[in-house]
């Protein structure tokens, strides 16, 4: 695997650099040596946080972990990132696709099924064009975390929803 490493508001150090290749390398079993591992690593306040993405064929593996502590925010993220290896791997095994980045011996090993995806209720609604602002206050009213709506400057469906430290993000799907 290579690494790719960064930071925000902090120095990559040698043990910064050294912990994180050794937790994160644990997952070096899984992948080929082209495999290409972004970190990201950043400060906020109290706030220490660390992003990994993967990208694999097809699709994307990552994790987002914040902690008081950047070591703990490591070992955090190592835990997420395996768990979402072999869920991936489960299902590209499902649909019989080929490995890409991933070791031929992490393909055969088998995992316990993760329990399969069930959709227990579908919900209707009428959709009425409203700002994106006028969707975050409606979300909010209804206590919900994120909100569908026809943006009336869009002219299309959009989805509102909640992130971490108050804000709100907007997902804008592209055609």
């Amino acid at each position: 695997m290579k690494f790719i490493i960064s930071g925000k508001n902090i120095e990559i150090t040698q043990g910064l650099r050294s912990a994180v290749e050794s937790k994160i390398g644990k997952l070096e079993k899984y992948f080929t040596k082209e495999t290409e591992v972004h970190v990201t690593l950043s400060v906020e306040k109290d706030r220490q946080k660390i992003e990994v993405t993967i990208p694999v064929k097809g699709s994307i593996i990552r994790s987002e972990q914040t902690s008081n502590d950047m070591y703990v925010s490591i070992d955090l993220v190592e835990e997420v990132i395996e768990r979402q290896l072999k869920k991936y791997k489960n299902k590209i095994t499902d649909k019989h696709q080929t490995g890409g980045n991933f070791q031929p011996a992490f393909l055969e090993k088998e995992f316990p099924e993760e329990e399969e995806v069930q959709i227990v209720r579908t919900k209707k609604f009428d959709i009425k064009p409203m700002y994106p602002e006028d969707a975050c206050v409606q979300m909010e009213l209804l206590g919900h975390n994120f909100f569908v709506f026809f943006n009336a400057e869009t002219e299309q469906v959009n989805v509102v929803y909640k992130r971490k430290g108050n804000t709100y993000g907007l997902i804008e799907p592209e055609y």
